[in-house]
């Protein structure tokens, strides 16, 4: 599902310090093209055995991103269940705690991306 209202949709930042920021809140950057990136963070649930993903869409707006120069902004943020063997699923429920946990961690992005 996307998570409306984030609060960081639109956001800017160079890729030097969105990767600090992200990887100091435990997001990886998985996926990567010259215009585009993707940062997620795995979310275990500890109920059950399920983990979930909170997955954040970059695109460049200037430069190429293997510079650490680019300047990228903040697209739309989902959240999924992980599935086998690899994917995830945006369609499926999310418990409450694991979408507060995604919150709390979306409003520390926004923080340290605008100070």
């Amino acid at each position: 599902m996307i998570i409306e209202n984030s609060g960081i949709k639109g956001i800017k930042s160079d890729l030097a310090h969105l990767d600090e920021v992200m990887e100091q809140l435990g997001f990886v950057r998985w996926q990567w093209e010259y215009y585009r990136a993707t940062y997620d963070l795995k979310l275990p649930d500890r109920e059950s055995t399920n983990d979930y993903f909170l997955r954040i869409n970059t695109r460049v707006e200037s430069g190429k991103l293997e510079s650490p120069y680019a300047i990228l902004y903040v697209e739309d943020v989902y959240i999924g269940q992980a599935s086998f063997p690899h994917g995830v699923n945006y369609q499926a429920a999310i418990p409450d705690y694991i979408m507060k946990t995604a919150s709390g961690k979306l409003a520390e992005l926004k923080v340290k991306l605008t100070q």
